[in-house]
């Protein structure tokens, strides 16, 4: 089976996809713990489509609910390059997730229930922190004259 740092990079792949798009550059995966296997990978899309719940944690887990054919997401940890929102940590809670590991840290203060830790890697936390300051800087100059 593989790594926690293995499925990060793979969530990091996808919040690079987001940014390419210029959103904010999360990305997230659902991963089987039965297997190790990929059942669904998203990133952000709210700003592109225009709807607030579109998050890369909650697309990743509808994905997976549609893969599966089940709402219950047992056994299955969501890795995510930012610290879920409260509204991502509400329907990370309902899925019945197993665990959640990101990577960059945000000012998130609602307690989970799912098992909840950041992942141990300088280079991981670094690269996906970057990528989320570099994304508001570009966002903040964009919209500095309006």
């Amino acid at each position: 089976m593989k790594n926690d740092e293995y499925y990060m990079q793979i969530a990091y792949k996808e919040a690079l996809k987001a940014y390419k798009k210029g959103e904010i550059p999360v990305g997230a995966i659902v991963v089987s713990n039965n297997d190790g296997k990929i059942i669904s990978k998203a990133h952000n899309l709210r700003d592109n489509s225009q709807v607030i719940t579109k998050h890369a944690e909650i697309i990743a887990i509808e994905k997976a609910n549609k893969k599966i054919k089940n709402w219950r997401l047992i056994n299955c940890t969501l890795y995510t390059t930012l610290k879920p929102c409260r509204m991502c940590q509400e329907v990370i809670n309902s899925s019945k997730l197993e665990k959640v590991v990101y990577s960059s840290e945000s000012n998130n203060d609602l307690i989970l229930k799912t098992k909840m830790f950041q992942i141990n890697s300088n280079i991981i936390i670094t690269n996906t922190t970057a990528l989320i300051k570099k994304a508001f800087l570009k966002i903040r100059e964009k919209y500095k004259d309006k």
